[in-house]
């Protein structure tokens, strides 16, 4: 997916507003607060000295619009993320393989007609899919033992009825993680296109705060890190050896 131009707009507006708060030179804040180093498709080490990084640094003053440079560069750069690779899809959902023996669950639009993937309509698709990723996952990786997500989609009710209820009771805020898409994912949709009505409350709450240490509170919606058995996801989506689940009954 190639991200639109607004999306690069916010962050560095954010980026500009921690430097404007911390009195850190932009070219710190712009690593620290936003997803610009995964964007351009440098991995995940955040290494201020990496070449491309400092290519990037060094048109950043020089540009008459910093916004545009940014675009500009991005555009030119490979879309890896340096993410562990996709295992297998399933519709709107995908996993790979964590450290250890864990699970990481991923969801992406890939409703053809446009609906809401995440519908009172959809909820029969959506848990299908998840039943057939974790055939999957018990089909195909026996070591598996933790199903691991991280995302700002736990805060929703509409995605939160996909999954059991152990994993959900595990939920707690992770901070600090203005580098990466489950923090910012909130503000796209499945085109790459700004979410005007988020991306506005965003911004009016970044204007007004005054303090470095709450400008993650501006964001509409935290991520929220979770965790749970994979035995309690085969339970809960029909897949045990004693017969099928409810959830499975219902899809």
């Amino acid at each position: 997916m190639t991200y639109a131009k607004a999306f690069f707009d916010l962050q560095l507006e954010f980026a500009l507003r921690a430097s404007a708060l911390s009195g850190l030179p932009l070219a710190r804040t712009v690593l620290e607060y936003t997803n610009f180093f995964i964007r351009f498709g440098l991995g995940r080490g955040f290494d201020p000295a990496h070449p491309i990084w400092q290519e990037y640094l060094a048109g950043l003053p020089e540009a008459g619009d910093a916004d545009e440079w940014t675009y500009r560069f991005y555009l030119t750069r490979s879309q890896g993320t340096g993410a562990p690779p996709v295992v297998a899809t399933f519709g709107c959902f995908s996993y790979a393989l964590s450290s250890g023996d864990a699970v990481r669950l991923h969801f992406e639009n890939a409703e053809p007609d446009g609906s809401s993937p995440l519908g009172r309509d959809r909820v029969s698709w959506r848990l299908a899919e998840l039943a057939s990723l974790f055939d999957h996952v018990k089909q195909t990786q026996g070591h598996a033992r933790q199903v691991l997500g991280a995302s700002w989609l736990y805060n929703l009710e509409a995605y939160r009825r996909l999954f059991p209820k152990s994993y959900l009771a595990s939920a707690h805020a992770i901070h600090g993680r203005f580098q990466h898409m489950p923090l910012w994912g909130q503000f796209v949709d499945r085109h790459g296109e700004i979410k005007e009505r988020l991306t506005r409350l965003f911004q009016e709450r970044i204007e007004r705060e005054s303090r470095l240490d709450r400008l993650e509170q501006c964001f509409p919606f935290q991520v929220l890190s979770v965790r749970a058995p994979v035995a309690e996801f085969y339970d809960f989506y029909g897949l045990t050896d004693d017969g099928p689940g409810r959830e499975r009954n219902r899809a």
